[in-house]
């Protein structure tokens, strides 16, 4: 009996996620045994930080270029 794509990819979708479902316990067992290393420093929250208030800045410059042109940029995008 010839078995089908689909049942062969489910099977297969199954078995990941077991495997990960398995590994996350492992990891998580592993974290509770260990405990908090506070890695997480000062200098990545700040960098994060920038990061994100420069993306606001962009953002906010497109769109006052944007209001600034009164919607005449719509065909250059081909819109």
């Amino acid at each position: 009996m010839k078995t089908s794509p689909l049942l062969r990819a489910q099977a297969a979708a199954t078995a990941r996620v077991w495997a990960i479902r398995s590994r996350l316990e492992e990891v998580h067992q592993e974290a509770k045994e260990r405990g908090d290393r506070g890695e997480s420093s000062i200098s990545t929250v700040v960098i994060i930080i920038a990061v994100v208030a420069g993306a606001l800045v962009i953002a906010g410059g497109l769109a006052a270029a944007y209001g600034r042109a009164n919607g005449k940029l719509s065909g250059i995008l081909g819109g």
